[in-house]
């Protein structure tokens, strides 16, 4: 077995049998969390120097970065055993919430997005790296053959979470919750 720090390694080295461990492991979930709470906050301290900010930011941004996690994880639950599914899929929220959580590690390097000029580069890179890493994450835990299948179930939630977001703004309004 791996430990945390290799497993983040083999996670962001787009490793399948890192994906496979940590999909195995029940008791990585946490581990998984931290990943993504981690993240979350490189991903708040490089962006407050472009948008500002305080530590209650920082905090808020991890926050929502585990319920956007634990969300994901659904919709790609519900897409990749549901209606996409290759005939050997066999998985649960718990699988994809590791696999998807060790996805985020490249998302660490967003902390240097705090630097004057490379910042948006480091971002960019971080992103593409992650959905990389997301892809593989999503084809080991559905136990799929196919990468293209992987691909397409991502593309299919990330449409389900822009519309979700979507009805959630509108709900909102402009001022909040109910025009509050």
């Amino acid at each position: 077995m791996q430990s945390f720090t290799q497993r983040m390694i083999g996670a962001a080295k787009l490793q399948a049998p890192t994906y496979e461990e940590v999909e195995h492991d029940s008791s990585a979930t946490g581990q998984a969390a931290l990943v993504v709470a981690l993240a979350a906050l490189a991903a708040g301290i490089g962006a407050l120097g472009a948008v500002g900010g305080s530590i209650g930011f920082l905090l808020l941004n991890a926050v929502a970065a585990l319920l956007g996690w634990l969300i994901w994880a659904a919709i790609i639950w519900a897409i990749g055993t549901k209606l996409l599914p290759e005939a050997q899929t066999e998985a649960d929220i718990g699988q994809l919430l590791r696999t998807l959580g060790f996805a985020a590690t490249p998302g660490l390097l967003r902390v240097f997005g705090i630097i004057p000029i490379l910042g948006p580069i480091v971002w960019l890179v971080a992103s593409v790296w992650m959905l990389a890493t997301t892809v593989i994450a999503v084809r080991q835990a559905l136990d799929y053959n196919s990468t293209l299948r992987a691909v397409g179930v991502c593309v299919a939630g990330w449409l389900v979470q822009l519309l979700i977001m979507a009805l959630i703004g509108g709900l909102a309004g402009p001022t909040g919750p109910a025009g509050m």
